[in-house]
């Protein structure tokens, strides 16, 4: 068989304008990889087309998987990625080398690490264990049908996977630098308190919630979730949007509304961070609606991120820094079904204009996650 590089998978991926949420022609490029290498493909289209925004949109997505006995292990990942914006230097859809990069949308996030692990399947005997890749097409989105659903299809096909890798772009100044062990939970918060409309010369008629708004946001601006963790930063509550679109200077509003998001680490869960505000904005007389985008996890240095060390020592000479900063990724999905760890490339151009991948760290890459792998069937 003939061995294919990363570089050229990555290519092939950039090509296809997989704006979230995806379908469709990246499933078909990457479909086409990955067929010849044994693996049975499965994929799929998970949620439905309504008016609310807040049900997500449908999307595709794809399991792949190379039975064999022993150790199953799996690399997770998403092949949709943010909209290119205005202002590349070239076509953000049309892969191009400048000197030592590769540029195009994806390339670090993260169609680069999902050509790279495809690159390192040619050197991974079929016989060393069961292998399998968790790929969706919305995870730049709301994420409601995609990991998610994933989960639900490995389940019910009796797959799930000892380990899982996620190729999120990890790396801060070069490649190596930090894997990410575990990440904090989310919740977005809507408060919304009710007033009556009236003059502004004449408040006994009227009842102003701006003041009640003040005071629920004054009280949650005081709170003091903890001090962080031995492995976690502390928790934060921010305040992140103010809304009473009054535009008469005489009239007293009917409504006053704010948004909050919390940051949480692993002493706290979404559930009982909404119970606590909502306390506090219902004595108010406010109401609070939330969505908790994931739970805060974490998984202990042990067999996986030393495999991910080593492998990465004897590539690039440099030990990762085992960390649980940044924001959310698929893997506070997946951690409900096994042990999680991410690692990828440099993250310094994702989600911005000419993204880029050294080309030397494609290759690199496709080196680390050959031994990871390995090494992890072997356990």
């Amino acid at each position: 068989m003939t061995h294919i590089s990363a570089l050229d998978y990555a290519q092939r991926l950039i090509a296809c304008e997989s704006v979230t949420p995806a379908t469709g022609g990246v499933f078909d490029v990457l479909e086409d990889m990955l067929a010849p290498l044994g693996f049975t493909v499965e994929r799929f289209i998970s949620g439905e087309n309504d008016d609310n925004p807040a049900h997500g949109a449908p999307v595709e997505n794809l399991f792949a998987i190379r039975e064999s006995g022993g150790r199953h292990f799996a690399f997770a990942g998403h092949v949709d990625v943010v909209p290119s914006g205005d202002g590349w230097a070239s076509n953000p859809f049309v892969p191009e080398i400048k000197g030592d990069f590769l540029h195009g949308r994806g390339a670090v996030d993260m169609k680069g690490s999902i050509a790279a692990f495809v690159a390192a399947l040619h050197d991974i005997p079929k016989d060393a264990g069961a292998i399998s890749m968790i790929i969706t097409g919305d995870e730049e989105g709301p994420a409601i049908h995609g990991t998610r659903a994933l989960i639900t299809h490995m389940q019910a096909r009796g797959s799930i996977p000892d380990a899982c890798l996620v190729g999120e772009p990890t790396s801060v100044n070069r490649l190596g630098d930090m894997m990410k062990i575990g990440r904090r939970g989310s919740v977005n918060m809507w408060i919304s308190v009710a007033g009556t409309q009236g003059h502004v010369a004449y408040p006994h008629l009227a009842d102003n919630p701006i003041p009640k708004l003040i005071a629920i946001l004054t009280e949650i601006e005081a709170i003091t979730l903890d001090e962080g963790t031995d492995w976690f930063q502390a928790s934060n509550i921010e305040i992140t949007d103010l809304n009473v679109g009054n535009k008469a200077t005489n009239v007293i509003p009917a409504k006053a509304e704010a948004r909050l998001s919390i940051r949480f680490n692993d002493l706290h869960n979404g559930e009982a961070l909404v119970a606590r505000v909502r306390e506090r904005v219902e004595a108010h007389g406010g109401m609070l609606t939330a969505m908790i985008s994931g739970e805060a996890f974490l998984t202990p240095p042990g067999a996986f991120s030393d495999a991910i060390s080593e492998a990465v020592e004897a590539v690039v000479g440099i030990s990762p820094e085992p960390s649980t900063t940044g924001g959310t990724s698929d893997a506070r999905f997946l951690t409900k079904i096994c042990p999680v760890v991410e690692f990828g490339l440099c993250n310094a151009t994702m989600h911005k204009l000419d993204e880029a991948v050294a080309i030397a760290d494609l290759s690199a890459l496709t080196e680390i996650y050959r031994r990871v792998a390995l090494k992890m069937l072997a356990a």
